[in-house]
């Protein structure tokens, strides 16, 4: 059932990319990498983000286990790569696909949640000081 619904998401996420998203799977339907395109009209438009997602057999019953591999300065990732987001912790649910959680990572480079930070001082530049947080993701970028 489980292989049923991944097959199903890697095949509409081919299909129907939502704009600056998209997903490359070889072999091993549970390892995908997936390209994030920092959002246009924002600090992080240019920006190409590389993620591995990793899907437990227990999927959907189990969030994918998703990271960053390009290094990312963001109130909500931690320098590992790991990403600080309710929906694959607590906030779980098989209503979700794969499709949606890097439709809501898409929208937390530009829209983060600096009241639970991965990156205190991410959070804190990017509340006292949007100036310099904004300037810090451009050089990253570039």
């Amino acid at each position: 059932m489980a292989n049923f619904r991944i097959c199903n998401e890697i095949n509409n996420l081919k299909k129907e990319s939502p704009i600056g998203i998209s997903i490359s799977v070889e072999d091993d339907i549970l390892n995908w990498d997936a390209i994030i395109m920092g959002p246009d009209d924002s600090p992080w438009e240019g920006g190409i983000f590389q993620l591995k997602i990793t899907i437990d057999n227990e999927y959907p019953h189990k969030a994918p286990y998703i990271r960053f591999l390009t290094p990312i300065f963001h109130p909500n990732i931690y320098k590992n790569g790991n990403i600080c987001l309710d929906i694959l912790q607590n906030k779980w649910s098989p209503v979700y696909d794969i499709k949606s959680v890097l439709i809501s990572i898409q929208s937390l480079l530009t829209d983060p949640n600096t009241d639970s930070p991965a990156n205190t001082e991410a959070a804190n530049m990017y509340v006292n000081n949007r100036k310099e947080y904004n300037k810090r993701i451009r050089s990253m970028i570039e």
